[in-house]
Order: structure tokens, then C-alpha cells, then sequence
């Protein structure tokens, strides 16, 4: 049963407020939303996001309209992106009525590949972070998760047979324009790791990555180095962090390396 609307009561916080401070960042934190995602021209994806959304509250107003974040997610036809970004935080300031804005989305981006021999298809899942920031002007930095392979080359280099590998996790920020997908973004890191990964491999496929990795070995050091080499050559991009993890399967401990261009 839908109530009319009581338009005669007060609007407590949109009073004045006489402390004479701003405040930076007003707005919702850690809402769990299912939206819709596009990356390429797959079409989008239906995807569950946790949104931090805040705008800058002026000094003289008593506060901001919290309820106006959630029906901004609402709005019909609404689909993310890379490149639709800044207009969802040009249409946030406006409905907001504030000049200044911030909006992170954290969620699970999936990946349809196929296996490098048999081809069979399979789901690979990324860690993903939008952080979109407008005032007098509009950045956009993404985050992503990428698990890989790294061989490493001392061990193949002083053994008789075999060489140890492990499972290494790279993550990229990126200072980004709206040319750029998740899709190319992914892609780039992956090219660079002794092998990338997949969620289904049938026995040709394993002898083929195991194969692939013994002949490309990295070091936690050649993977941060060879990812930046590339992102620095992507005129999409305007600044990068790489980090790499390297999970050891013969220590105790993990090597790490990271190279900071942001």
C-alpha cells in the first residue's frame, strides 16, 4: 500500500547550521548494491557492489541528503563503467546539490576464458575498485586483483630437473581515462606473468601452462618491472602502482615488489 507523500514536513537537514565548517566527505558508507557493469561489448553484467558515496557539505547547511545516494543507484537504465563514470558523478553533484564528490565501488569482476588447447570455457574472477573523485576536475582510478603464475628462474636455472612455481597475486591501480576496460587492463597484466591463470584446464591445457611457464620464469622483481614497462606505454593511463605478491611454495613467507608511478 503506497502512502502519499507528506510534503508539509520539516526538512531538518537542510537548515542552516552555525558552526561555520565544512564538512570534506558526507555521505553513505559500505552499502551493498547489485548493479549493472559493462565492460568491451559484452553487454552488462549484473554485479554485487559495495559503494562508498560522499559529497563535500558547505559550512552553512545542517546536513546532506543521504537518501538521495541510494535512489541515484536506482535510476532506471543506470549501467557502470569506465567510461560512464564521470557522468554518474556529474549527475550525483547535481542531485546532491554540491560541487565536490566521491563515489569507491568494490566488487567481483568475472572473466569468461577459454582453455589454451581444448578451449573449454570457464569463469576466472578479479577483485575490483572504482574510485571516481570530481570537484574542479574529474579522476578516476581503478583497481584490480589479478592472480598468476611466476616460475622462478634461479631455481630453474641451478636444477637438474623441475623448477619451483607459485601462485602470485598482482595488483594494479591505474589513473585512467574512459578508453581504457577492465578487459585491456586485466590483459595487459596477465601477458606479462610466467603463465596466466584459468578456472577449468583439461590435461593438454596443464602439460601446455606448466610447459609455458617452465619457458618464461620470472622473478617477483621481473613481474612488477615488465607490468609497469607496459602500463607506461599506455597513453590511457596517467599514472600506476604495481604490486606483486609471490605466495613461495618452498619458504615460509611470500616475496613481494612494488613499483609506485602514481
Amino acid at each position: 500500500m503506497n502512502l502519499p507523500l507528506n510534503t508539509t514536513l520539516e526538512d531538518v537537514q537542510n537548515t542552516p547550521d552555525k558552526r561555520q565548517l565544512a564538512i570534506d566527505h558526507v555521505g553513505i558508507k559500505s552499502l551493498r548494491y547489485p548493479v549493472f557493469f559493462e565492460s568491451d561489448n559484452a553487454g552488462p553484467i549484473r554485479v554485487v557492489a559495495s559503494f562508498n558515496m560522499y559529497v563535500r557539505l558547505p559550512h552553512h547547511v545542517k546536513g546532506t541528503h543521504m537518501s538521495r545516494f541510494v535512489e541515484l543507484l536506482e535510476k532506471p537504465g543506470q549501467v557502470f563503467s569506465v567510461i560512464t563514470m564521470k557522468t554518474f558523478m556529474q549527475t550525483m553533484l547535481t542531485v546532491l546539490e554540491a560541487d565536490s564528490g566521491y563515489v569507491e565501488m568494490r566488487f567481483p569482476f568475472f572473466l569468461s576464458k577459454t582453455a589454451p588447447v581444448s578451449g573449454v570455457a570457464s569463469m576466472m574472477d578479479y577483485g575490483v575498485t572504482l574510485k571516481a573523485e570530481m570537484g574542479e576536475q574529474f579522476t578516476l582510478t581503478v583497481k584490480a586483483e589479478i592472480p598468476v603464475t611466476s616460475l622462478c628462474p634461479c631455481s630453474k636455472k641451478i636444477s637438474e630437473y623441475g623448477a619451483h612455481n607459485q601462485r602470485s597475486l598482482v595488483t594494479v591501480e591505474v589513473e585512467v581515462d574512459e578508453t581504457l576496460t577492465l578487459d585491456q587492463l586485466i590483459a595487459m597484466v596477465e601477458k606479462q606473468a610466467s603463465s596466466e591463470l584459468y578456472g577449468l584446464l583439461k590435461r593438454p591445457d596443464e602439460k601446455y601452462v606448466t610447459e609455458y611457464a617452465y619457458d618464461n620464469p620470472k622473478f617477483v622483481e621481473d613481474l612488477v618491472r615488465d607490468i609497469a614497462g607496459t602500463l607506461d606505454k599506455s597513453e590511457a593511463i596517467d599514472g600506476f602502482r604495481v604490486e606483486c605478491e609471490n605466495f613461495e611454495s618452498i619458504h615460509n613467507h611470500s616475496a613481494y615488489a612494488m613499483i609506485d608511478r602514481m
